[in-house]
């Protein structure tokens, strides 16, 4: 009787890696998909905060791929183990703070070890092997041949690392000379084009699909980098807890000085957000008018926090009148009212938006 063969999937949601699936799933062998929650994915919270895109669905695009696949997906939480790559990648970062070739190497090392633990408890139900939707010279930081070379050796997984888009261009893996997928019905893209991609999506008839294109991960984002170089600066150390990176996702960040900063809500969503850390930070709301929440982040002393008071005032409804009614709130409970002249457009300096 054949040995029935099983694959692991790294399963990002974007359209290589559903290919990766559906290319093997078609020569009968079983997959199951693996997701890994590091903090920084672009879709852990932020589409349903903010709906920048009315007519584009608020889904977990890594679910609603398995969805369509109809595999079972694991999601693994591995957001502590993450800070290291982020804090000290071994390659270094890309463009901006994207560990890219680091993060790849940690991904798939911990597919290696959750597919061994899952062949230790039971052979016959394990895993044989894995497979990611990497195509050669698609991204530039950490799919190079060179690179992703690196990424099998480094990561512990070798040759049961298998990619189904690429493999002809590639060495043999073991699933292949061993006969337990068939190369000829493996594939041989390369480069940045998508438009094979594309095509053989239709073959299988997949209609719809998401289009990460390294904007899945905010670490490849420039504003939001910044921001987490911002506060890394302003701690005096490199280092973060997981509601510090989720709070630089949401508002506009102004840093009127070294010491402190406001954070912003920008519509109903992200004041919704904010109103769950408002007793972890002094905040200020606007009472006279509509207008949003504002957390104010580090060591701001009582002139501070007044002129704190006239910048929130800038954002609300109330901007162009003389006067405002704000509330400035301590963690503690303590209020105090004040009224203050909204910040002129003029004297809110443009280096201040982190």
């Amino acid at each position: 009787m054949a040995i029935r063969r099983r694959a692991l999937a790294l399963l990002s949601g974007g359209l290589d890696s559903m290919l990766a699936v559906k290319v093997i799933q078609a020569q009968g062998i079983e997959v199951e998909g693996i997701n890994f929650y590091t903090g920084f994915c672009v879709e852990g919270h932020t589409h349903a905060i903010r709906r920048q895109s009315p007519d584009k669905p608020v889904r977990n695009n890594a679910l609603w791929s398995a969805e369509q696949l109809g595999i079972r997906l694991r999601i693994e939480d591995i957001s502590e183990e993450y800070k290291r790559i982020v804090l000290q990648p071994r390659y270094g970062y890309g463009t901006h703070l994207n560990p890219c070739l680091d993060c790849k190497v940690f991904m798939v090392s911990q597919a290696n070890l959750f597919l061994n633990r899952a062949r230790e408890v039971a052979a016959d139900e394990g895993f044989d092997f894995i497979i990611t939707g990497e195509v050669p010279g698609q991204r530039p930081k950490s799919q190079k041949s060179s690179y992703m070379r690196l990424v099998a050796s480094e990561s512990g997984v070798d040759e049961r690392l298998l990619r189904p888009l690429a493999a002809k261009i590639m060495p043999p893996t073991l699933p292949e000379r061993e006969g337990w997928v068939d190369r000829e019905k493996l594939y041989g893209f390369s480069g940045r084009s998508r438009a094979p991609q594309i095509a053989l999506a239709k073959s299988f008839g997949l209609e719809d699909w998401s289009q990460p294109a390294g904007g899945c991960c905010f670490l490849t984002d420039e504003a939001y980098s910044r921001k987490l170089r911002d506060l890394w600066n302003s701690r005096g150390r490199k280092d973060y807890e997981l509601d510090d990176i989720l709070m630089l996702k949401v508002g506009r960040h102004i840093r009127p000085a070294s010491h402190y900063k406001l954070m912003i809500g920008r519509e109903e969503g992200e004041n919704n957000f904010l109103e769950g850390y408002h007793q972890d930070y002094p905040h200020i709301r606007i009472l006279s008018h509509r207008g949003p929440l504002t957390l104010i982040d580090g060591e701001p002393e009582a002139s501070d926090l007044d002129f704190a008071a006239r910048i929130a005032a800038r954002f609300c409804q109330g901007r162009d009148e003389t006067s405002v009614r704000v509330g400035i709130h301590q963690p503690d409970g303590v209020v105090r009212e004040i009224t203050v002249r909204p910040l002129p457009d003029a004297e809110l300096e443009k280096g201040w938006y982190v």
